[in-house]
């Protein structure tokens, strides 16, 4: 008999962003009020199931998002690059900015690699990496893996075989969701989505294509 194993893809909370930028990988952004309460929420949901293993993205947003969880779980939180937000040339700026600038528009010329920031093939690659090596540390239990919303989507499009090319505004990743990975052994069999802090989403439009 296999083990079964739940791999958990943790988005982060809400992010304190008054000037509304692209802020990607950039240092300095952290939770804001309400996505500590979302955090919260998150660690009161997920604190009863057998989680052995806390991963998050190096970023400030990441790591204070997975601390809670950790906290209830009694587990200490370790960063891994491969969760980090996905590289964009337009971090930042201002949100819709980019479309703005006459010179912005040559970095638009494919959409399917995307020709302006970090290729979905390579986000991918290092995704599929840390779900692999987290998959086997926590075997036979489950893992949380905190990371960002471009990420966790683009290798939830590769796990269900679909084009990794989409429109942004039909992701189904809103802010502190979980994308849970199943693999019985090493095969995938399900994938879930679940938000557990649902309660504190902001109405559609308003969480932000710059809260990423």
């Amino acid at each position: 008999m296999t083990a079964s194993t739940v791999v958990h893809l943790l988005r982060h909370a809400e992010v304190h962003n008054p000037e509304g930028l692209l802020y990607g990988r950039l240092p300095g952004y952290h939770l804001s009020e309400t996505g500590r309460s979302m955090a919260d929420m998150v660690a009161k949901a997920l604190s009863g199931r057998d989680i052995t293993l806390v991963l998050c993205s190096p970023l400030e947003r990441a790591q204070e998002t997975a601390i809670p969880l950790a906290d209830a779980l009694g587990l200490t939180v370790r960063t891994d690059d491969r969760l980090l937000e996905a590289g964009n040339i337009f971090e930042g700026l201002a949100l819709g900015a980019m479309f703005r600038v006459p010179r912005h528009y040559r970095h638009f010329w494919n959409p399917s690699k995307p020709s302006w920031g970090e290729p979905y093939v390579e986000i991918v690659r290092r995704m599929r990496s840390v779900i692999d090596d987290a998959r086997a540390e926590a075997r036979g239990h489950e893992a949380v893996l905190v990371s960002h919303q471009l990420p966790i989507w683009t290798i939830r499009q590769a796990a269900e075989r679909r084009r990794l090319w989409h429109d942004p505004r039909r992701r189904q990743c809103a802010l502190a969701s979980v994308t849970s990975f199943t693999f019985d052994g090493d095969r995938l069999t399900s994938v879930g989505y679940s938000e557990p802090a649902g309660a504190l989403l902001r109405p559609p439009g308003m969480d932000g294509r710059g809260r990423r």
